[in-house]
């Protein structure tokens, strides 16, 4: 009977081993796979060169999104709910922010792309999502982008959905993220498209 209590123990210890290995494992895997799959939606947190090339000959409507971590209290969203740009065209649209809380908050937007293939052609110029947004209690802030969709989007793909998720960032108190050692300052000179509301 000892002996089949222990086979049993060990068991369930092999078992609770290689339960935590597949969890610690998870989030490597999944990115894997996205990698391979291309429906991973994570856009590059990169700053973009601005493009040379506009195709005429094409439209795609950008879709805008604005969603809140649960418990921040901001006001949070795209002037635009969505666009029809040229692809290779330099497109500007703003979102807008408030803190309703009486003490400074510090934001982080992250985006994603809908549909995950997608996520690689579009390319984000300037966008505050590069940087923390603190903003003190009852602040408003308009938030710019300036993106544009690669020509070499798929023909497949007419729409596209750009969502940001607004975070709190507790215990920042900076106002920026470090810059990039070789991040510049670029001056817009290309054709610019500005979304307004219709």
């Amino acid at each position: 009977m000892a002996k089949q209590h222990l086979r049993t123990s060990l068991k369930l210890g092999l078992a609770a081993c290689a339960m935590f290995g597949f969890a610690f494992a998870l989030v490597p895997l999944y990115d894997v796979f996205c990698d391979i799959t291309g429906i991973n939606g994570k856009t590059s947190g990169e700053q973009a060169q601005q493009s040379l090339q506009i195709d005429t000959s094409r439209e795609v409507t950008v879709e805008f999104v604005a969603y809140i971590s649960p418990g921040l209290q901001w006001e949070f969203v795209p002037e635009v709910n969505q666009i029809t740009v040229h692809p290779g065209a330099n497109t500007l649209v703003k979102y807008r922010a408030r803190n309703l809380n009486t003490q400074q908050v510090v934001g982080q937007a992250i985006p994603s792309v809908s549909p995950g293939l997608a996520a690689q052609y579009l390319n984000k110029v300037e966008c505050f999502c590069f940087n923390r947004q603190p903003l003190a209690g009852g602040e408003s802030a308009e938030l710019p982008l300036l993106f544009y969709v690669d020509p070499k989007l798929p023909d497949s793909i007419s729409t596209l959905t750009l969502a940001y998720t607004l975070f709190e960032m507790k215990g920042e108190e900076n106002t920026k993220t470090a810059p990039s050692k070789n991040a510049t300052t670029q001056v817009v000179s290309l054709p610019l498209t500005i979304a307004r509301n219709q």
